[in-house]
């Protein structure tokens, strides 16, 4: 069976012909390269907290507050199965390729007895040493050993790019069966400390009181810690124990070299291995390095340069000197600074699809692709097993679930012109993985598995990014743009943040404005749901702001409402209107956060004040002339109308203001005053009851002359909030008086849509004759005398604090508030008398 030569019909191309051979078991990443139906866009809703966030990729996420019904419950803990599956997911792939012994931990044996006494203890410890000291592989064996001392087992975490939070998270899934709820940082905390584990945390980037953070939260764990000497050390009162781990002794690298070779070495090879053991301190990664140099130097010594160590290439490396067969003369070892420095010559001796993927890492800082994109981005179906080149040769280490360039690799390639294409090396990568990780077959889990190599790509990319041609896209916006929402998806916030900023400054760059919007947008809900509300305000009010200018409404409103939320929390809450309607699109209210609210000239009118009982049966309806001055609230001018005045006025004003102007806009429409339309008032007729919910109008007077006399009274109140009065001298119907509250009477005729002018009344009820006829067309608004203002009382209707919007054809009515008094009327002024004895 040949394992590295795949069929072509994986990956999606067609076949050439031969036999298929077989295929070894792929995993998790592999099946990304097959035909698929397209789907439409992902969008994945999960509980973060006490919200209920649903990640869209279009418009941007949605959050608000999760629903008692949604809140998932107190979250279980794996079984064994389960907590094996977790364990086989935290460990590097195992390349392709003939399967290569395991090398028994030499030198290390008290190192190893130390650690796992200490860890049955209960105590935890740091194993510090340099990069190559082979301090991954004896964490390995520690955590073999210590399997069955903790009743939640071994749990496998990378502290590489890894915060204390992020992995206070790690630790919570690696635990817990919780998909798709994010726990807050107290249900987080309250879960971690009932997890009892021995945790082997590797390549840690911090320590200090971060690390003291991390250990006070899991009490019930026990951390093999490893670091490198420049990484800061626990406090002092961490009560950490500190293990170093020092090189190996000259006869334990001689017999790794041994090892590696699988052979005896000469007297020649053991004292090159001497002065390699004195120049490199006894690194046991030098010497699996040199190994792989005099395999490869056997090799060229056989004659067996026409097929690698695979036996699968057909293409041959370049090889520095020239092949000799067996009895030709021998070839010489390598040089002191070769071994030192041992990547250039051993990636010279590679096949050109394991040269290239060095190219691929160095672009991306030393991240390798997962073995199953290679074939895509070096474009060779078989590709995948440069992946075992690179590990059997030394060049590659594992940092987690992945594979990094092994310790000074990366400066050494670098060095020897590997990293002369980094920029163009980088952007075919970013368009692979833009492509791969907005592909519906592909889970956010598997995009989070290649969260570093997706955000170095960035890393390289960003700052060299430029405005598009027509009709182009930027790569790095559209990576970031594919990435982020499954990194949110994943629960890999820490690449969630990280992707969000790096496409918000690659939008920038490139002036792709509803892009830039989308990632401020993001921005802001993810501080929403950390907390941070001043920074969610910030991000969510220029993500507003963008759209306003793009006129996008689904996104300004999905962020008019995240930023109603942050209002909420921050006790600023609007009105449950003025979100949506008071402001346009885009616009921000001025200092709505911290001015007083002002009203308008006239007065704000109440959406629903509270009803007092009047004084005495007798009621005055006055119109304010325009020199009445003002009351306090006036003052406030149209500048108060700017600001919060509409938060005073409540949701309900702001509504049937709405409504007036609709009414309003529906009554002008239409020129011709034969139609029906205009043959009905904008106010509900007197005669109908303040409870019966029937808005219809009555018909008009009759042409059998009975129009009666107009009287002036208050109706019920218009969509403006002030009530409607006549203001046309001009009789055009009539109205039988009544003595009930409301001052109608069941079958009254109603007024002419024109508004009438209130006027004095005789003793007998009846209304006198005008003063003054005002010109055609145009309401009067001065009743015939001095106005005078009383005190002021409200009426017991509770229609009389409706707001009213009087209209007709030919143009809007006075909409000027309208004051009631008990008291007298004043010589002068407009009211109407009932023959019960009160004034209307």
């Amino acid at each position: 069976m040949d394992p590295n030569n795949r069929g072509p019909e994986e990956y999606g191309h067609d076949g050439d012909g031969g036999s298929p051979r077989q295929r070894p078991p792929r995993d998790s990443l592999t099946p990304d390269f097959g035909q698929h139906s397209p789907a439409l866009a992902r969008t994945v809703q999960l509980v973060a907290g006490d919200f209920l966030l649903t990640v869209n990729p279009v418009d941007g996420s949605e959050i608000e507050a999760c629903p008692p019904g949604e809140r998932p419950g107190r979250p279980e803990k794996f079984g064994a199965a389960e907590r094996a599956e977790v364990d086989r997911a935290a460990r590097p792939p195992v390349p392709p390729g003939p399967t290569r012994t395991a090398q028994p931990l030499l030198a290390r044996q008290d190192e190893r007895e130390q650690l796992v006494r200490l860890l049955a203890r209960g105590r935890s410890v740091r194993l510090t040493g340099p990069a190559g000291s082979g301090r991954t592989s004896l964490l390995d064996v520690v955590a073999e050993d210590c399997s069955d001392l903790a009743p939640d087992g071994v749990i496998r975490l990378t502290g590489f790019h890894r915060t204390a939070s992020e992995l206070l998270y790690d630790l919570y899934y690696a635990v817990y069966d919780s998909p798709l709820h994010r726990p807050d940082q107290d249900e987080l905390l309250s879960c971690v400390r009932e997890i009892g584990a021995v945790v082997v945390l590797d390549d840690i980037e911090f320590g200090g009181a971060a690390l003291d953070e991390l250990l006070d939260a899991t009490p019930e764990c026990a951390f093999v810690i490893g670091a490198t000497p420049d990484v800061p050390a626990p406090s002092a009162d961490s009560a950490v124990e500190e293990v170093v781990l020092s090189g190996l002794e000259r006869a334990d690298g001689v017999e790794l070299l041994e090892r590696c070779v699988g052979r005896v070495l000469t007297e020649e090879e053991s004292n090159w291995a001497g002065d390699l053991w004195f120049e490199s301190e006894g690194l046991p990664l030098r010497f699996v390095q040199a190994g792989a140099l005099l395999r490869q130097r056997d090799r060229q010594r056989a004659g067996a340069g026409a097929v690698d160590e695979f036996g699968v290439f057909a293409d041959m490396a370049v090889l520095d000197t020239p092949l000799t067969s067996e009895g030709d003369e021998d070839i010489p070892l390598p040089a002191l600074g070769d071994a030192a420095a041992p990547a250039p010559l051993l990636a010279s001796r590679l096949s050109e699809s394991a040269r290239a993927t060095l190219r691929f890492a160095v672009a991306l800082g030393g991240e390798v692709p997962h073995q199953a994109h290679l074939p895509a981005l070096v474009g060779d179906t078989h590709a995948d097993a440069a992946l075992g080149e690179l590990a059997g040769s030394g060049l590659v280490s594992p940092v987690g679930s992945r594979y990094r360039l092994a310790a000074g690799v990366l400066t050494q390639l670098e060095a020897a012109g590997y990293g002369d294409d980094i920029e163009d090396r980088a952007r075919t990568a970013a368009q692979h993985y833009a492509w791969w990780a907005g592909h519906p077959s592909v889970t956010p889990e598997r995009v989070c598995a290649e969260a570093d190599a997706l955000l170095a790509a960035l890393t390289v990319l960003v700052p060299a990014t430029t405005a598009p041609l027509e009709g182009e896209e930027t790569t790095t916006v559209q990576l970031a743009r594919t990435a982020a929402p499954a990194f949110a998806a994943g629960g890999h916030w820490g690449a969630w943040e990280r992707a969000l900023r790096s496409g918000a400054e690659a939008s920038r760059l490139a002036g792709e404005v509803s892009e830039q919007a989308y990632f401020h947008h993001e921005l802001g809900i993810l501080a929403l749901c950390g907390g941070q509300l001043d920074r969610a305000r910030a991000e969510l009010e220029a993500s507003i702001g963008l759209r306003g200018a793009l006129a996008d409404k689904r996104g300004t409103v999905a962020g008019r409402r995240a930023l109603a939320l942050v209002s909420d929390r921050d006790g600023t809450t609007p009105a449950p209107g003025l979100v949506g309607l008071g402001a346009m699109a885009g616009e921000e209210v001025p200092d709505a956060r911290h001015d007083e609210s002002a009203s308008p000239p006239g007065g704000v009118p109440a959406a629903f004040p509270q009803l007092q009982p009047p004084a005495d049966s007798q009621t005055i309806v006055v119109h304010r002339t325009p020199g009445t001055a003002p009351s306090r609230k006036a003052r406030g001018g149209l500048k108060g109308l700017a600001k919060r005045n509409l938060v005073a006025a409540g949701a309900g004003a702001l509504l049937v203001a709405v409504l007036g102007t609709v009414v309003t806009l529906g009554a002008t429409s239409d020129n011709d005053p034969n139609a029906p339309s205009n043959q009905v008032g904008v106010n509900p007729s007197a005669s109908v009851g303040i409870d019966d919910g029937n808005l219809g109008a009555e018909a008009p007077p009759d042409d059998k002359g009975d129009t009666g006399t107009a009287t002036s009274r208050p109706t019920d109140p218009g969509p403006d909030g002030t009530y409607g009065t006549s203001d046309d001298p001009t009789p055009t119907g009539g109205a039988t008086p009544s003595d009930k509250p409301s001052g109608t009477k069941p079958g009254s005729t109603p007024s002419s849509t024109r508004p009438t002018s209130p006027r004095p009344s005789s003793p007998s009820g009846r209304p006198t004759s005008p003063t003054g006829t005002p010109s055609s067309g145009t309401p009067s608004t001065t009743p015939s005398g001095p106005t005078s203002t009383p005190t002021t009382t409200p009426t017991p209707t509770p229609t009389d604090t409706t707001p009213s919007n009087s209209t007709s054809a030919s143009g809007p009515a006075s909409t000027a508030p309208v004051e009631t008094s008990s008291s007298a009327a004043a010589p002068g002024s407009s009211t109407v008398s009932s023959p019960s004895g009160s004034v209307i």
